[in-house]
């Protein structure tokens, strides 16, 4: 791809005490490119990977966003709190139970597959147009409705003193707050969480990610190209196909172009030189129907909005 600025993706490893925004703030000046998207909020309590997504990358976001997710964190039993974390004012005290190997595995089973989950008060959702947390920060009384979410497997381990440790690996939209707190509602005491890490999004790792000291380290020495990864290098999982010069002129136009594949939702499209034209997908009749377009038409600007965060 080409264009102004750097483009491709970034790995971040956030501070806690950072909000998203923040991250994505700071990144904006550092590397001086204003469109940078995330793949998935993190909470200003919590750590770990953030994917940032700069230029033209930005237009992948809602394919990124569907990545699968692993966190590390721990849950303090018997208090729970109105934002189900440890940000929150304590709303209710109880005694913790006796927690043994048996009880924890039950809990396991309970809490791993395909599951319905109310959300945090305290969240991005929107209800009747607003946001979760706007409406209870003003105070307004609201009850968010579950959501199916999935949890491919859950390990828990006792830390004594009213403490667990949980490792989670989870599909999009899953809120280990909600977690938390459904973990203490089955014990019978209530819990919030204390402290979270995500670990990894899809084929991307928290050991790969930069702290922003040294992104601006990096980005000081002028080797920001070097840290950024390739715009399709989160896609691995994805079809692919190979279009010659002719059909990527009419792809990058918003024409379907002829494909002998079978039908496909999504499949990566690209040129004869390897490079990213887009994302498409295969209808009946082996039509490659352009969904998303990363590459300039000859003589003409892009139309297609930005998908960029903040």
């Amino acid at each position: 791809m080409s264009g102004e600025g750097p483009e491709g993706i970034l790995l971040i490893d956030k501070p806690a005490g950072w909000t998203s925004h923040d991250v994505v703030a700071k990144a904006r000046r550092l590397t001086r490119q204003r469109r940078i998207g995330h793949t998935g909020t993190l909470d200003p309590m919590a750590t770990g990977l953030l994917v940032l997504c700069l230029g033209r990358a930005t237009r992948l976001v809602e394919y990124l966003t569907a990545h699968d997710k692993r966190y590390d964190g721990e849950i303090v039993l018997g208090v729970s709190t109105d934002t189900d974390d440890a940000e929150g004012a304590t709303t209710a005290r109880a005694p913790v139970p006796f927690v043994d190997a048996a009880s924890l595995s039950l809990l396991e089973a309970r809490f791993t597959g395909a599951l319905l989950q109310r959300p945090p008060a305290y969240s991005a959702v929107k209800v009747a147009g607003k946001r979760a947390y706007a409406v209870a920060r003003g105070g307004g009384e609201l009850e968010l409705a579950p959501r199916p979410v999935t949890v491919y497997s859950l390990a828990l381990e006792d830390l004594g003193g009213g403490r667990l440790a949980i490792r989670v690996h989870c599909g999009p939209g899953t809120y280990i707050r909600s977690l938390a707190r459904d973990i203490g509602a089955a014990l019978g005491c209530g819990a919030h969480l204390a402290a979270l890490r995500r670990t990894s999004s899809g084929a991307f790792d928290v050991s790969d990610a930069f702290s922003l000291p040294e992104v601006e380290q990096i980005c000081a020495n002028g080797r920001l190209p070097d840290a950024l990864l390739s715009c399709d290098e989160g896609l691995a999982g994805m079809d692919a196909a190979l279009l010659d010069t002719a059909s990527v002129a009419r792809f990058v136009t918003g024409r379907e172009v002829a494909c002998d594949a079978a039908p496909s939702e999504c499949v990566r499209v690209y040129d004869p030189a390897g490079v990213l034209a887009g994302i498409g997908a295969i209808v009946e009749g082996s039509a490659l129907r352009p969904l998303k377009v990363l590459q300039f038409a000859p003589g003409r600007l892009m139309s297609e909005p930005d998908s960029a965060q903040d």
